[in-house]
């Protein structure tokens, strides 16, 4: 399939949206479902286990081995709404969350509705970004956000996103 991927736009109309997306708490998925009126689909461009990360993943997450995904977030005519990158501690979350992940076929954040967590702003630098940008191209920092996702037992996941221009139709007069 081929995505429609635009960087998000700099027209000074759209800022107040922008620091909406990048500032709110909850899921991005169900921010975007919300907004298209319809279920987000999930291209996924990589998925791997890896045993060596970034030190920030190292440092945030701990542990040994983390699932690395990056997918794009899209709706039904392949307007791309956000890419993201995520690292998974596979050893800090149920095995049905694992297997869904495993599957490909579920945005992470329906996931993480069924899992009692918190988001934690974070930042990350360019050897963690460089993996999403090397993969989906088009770098703009300007609307992109780290953040970790933690359970009451501590943090298990690392996601950098950005979000794409395809959201700034619901921004318009």
């Amino acid at each position: 399939m081929q995505l429609d991927r635009r960087i998000y736009s700099n027209q000074k109309q759209h800022d107040s949206f922008l620091r909406l997306l990048l500032t709110h708490d909850g899921s991005t998925t169900r921010l975007c479902e919300a907004m298209e009126g319809a279920p987000m689909q999930i291209h996924l461009h990589q998925q791997q286990t890896v045993a060596q990360v970034p030190a920030e993943v190292q440092r945030i997450l701990g542990g040994n081995v983390w699932l690395q995904r990056v997918t794009s977030l899209h709706n039904a005519q392949a307007e791309v709404f956000m890419d993201n990158l995520s690292f998974t501690r596979l050893d800090a979350v149920p095995a049905w969350f694992i297997e869904a992940l495993n599957e490909g076929g579920t945005p992470i954040g329906r996931l993480l509705d069924q899992l009692f967590i918190k988001r934690v702003k974070t930042t990350t630098g360019s050897a963690l970004q460089d993996l999403l940008w090397n993969t989906v191209g088009m770098p703009d920092a300007r609307a992109s956000r780290s953040y970790h996702v933690a359970t009451p037992e501590g943090p298990f996941m690392l996601i950098f996103e950005v979000f794409r221009d395809a959201l700034t139709k619901f921004d318009r007069a």
